[in-house]
């Protein structure tokens, strides 16, 4: 069975990977007023409009190999170096303690090099950018590829790696929740400071939606049915069907789009 701090470690790395693209965006754009969603979130997550621009971040180079000339949300730019940071260093971490692999390995992480001739080179593993790094430390997290296995000609060969410490483990879930907290931050930082209804139905039961969020949390949304809605989410103490940070982007945007149309047309 699964250890339960791995698999909460795992979800908060999901998250962060998910999430990562919003981040980078909104780096590049300016704070928006008390609105939900946060604009570099609807730009972000936004297929349906032609006006804003495509935000093609899945071919940057990372964070730590490029400049943002007078980036629009420093704090943005302050966490994105922050989660960058965490993250690398932990793969550090983790491969000291626990990575086997021959250097020509594409599973092996390497670490940097200062006096390599190239940027790209001296970064190592941290060239391939934070969604590399995040996979590798969910792999470890996961103790994936910690039985010996076979070459090419049926030799058997010692694991890559070997079963992550307990501790490290609880290092990396205090990496984790503190880096997806973070994140989870910026993205609500212009959401509502209050409880409002939404202006469209719980999609499972039809009821009314709340979304409630505070300057230090990001947001939630909650069915007012009850317990007799049947959602396929969380559950608070009363029964009500809860959904959390990231899974209500899906549900907050949709409101947005509503009001957008219902403003068009009055």
């Amino acid at each position: 069975m699964q250890h339960p701090v791995a698999h909460r470690t795992t979800a908060r790395l999901r998250t962060i990977r998910e999430q990562w693209g919003a981040l980078l965006a909104a780096i590049e754009t300016p704070p928006a007023s008390r609105e939900w969603p946060p604009a570099e979130t609807r730009a972000f997550l936004n297929t349906g409009s032609s006006d804003d621009g495509a935000l093609l971040v899945e071919d940057r180079a990372p964070l730590t190999l490029r400049q943002h000339p007078a980036p629009a949300n420093l704090d943005a730019l302050d966490c994105a170096l922050f989660v960058e940071q965490q993250v690398f260093d932990l793969a550090d971490t983790l491969a000291a303690a626990v990575q086997h692999t021959d250097p020509a390995d594409p599973r092996r992480w390497t670490y940097r090099n200062p006096g390599a001739p190239d940027a790209r080179t001296a970064a190592g593993s941290r060239a391939h950018g934070l969604h590399w790094a995040v996979l590798y430390v969910e792999g470890r997290v996961l103790d994936e590829d910690t039985a010996p296995e076979h070459d090419e000609t049926g030799t058997l060969l010692p694991a890559p790696f070997s079963p992550l410490p307990e501790h490290l483990l609880h290092e990396a879930a205090r990496v984790a929740r503190q880096c997806e907290q973070r994140i989870a931050r910026i993205l609500a930082a212009d959401a509502i400071t209050a409880s409002r209804t939404l202006p469209t139905p719980c999609p499972s039961c039809g009821g009314a939606l709340v979304v409630r969020a505070a300057p230090a949390e990001p947001p939630t949304v909650t069915c007012r049915t009850g317990a007799a809605c049947g959602a396929n989410t969380t559950q608070d103490a009363q029964g009500r069907r809860v959904w959390g940070w990231p899974e209500c982007l899906p549900l907050l945007l949709t409101a947005q789009q509503a009001g957008d149309r219902l403003a068009q047309a009055a």
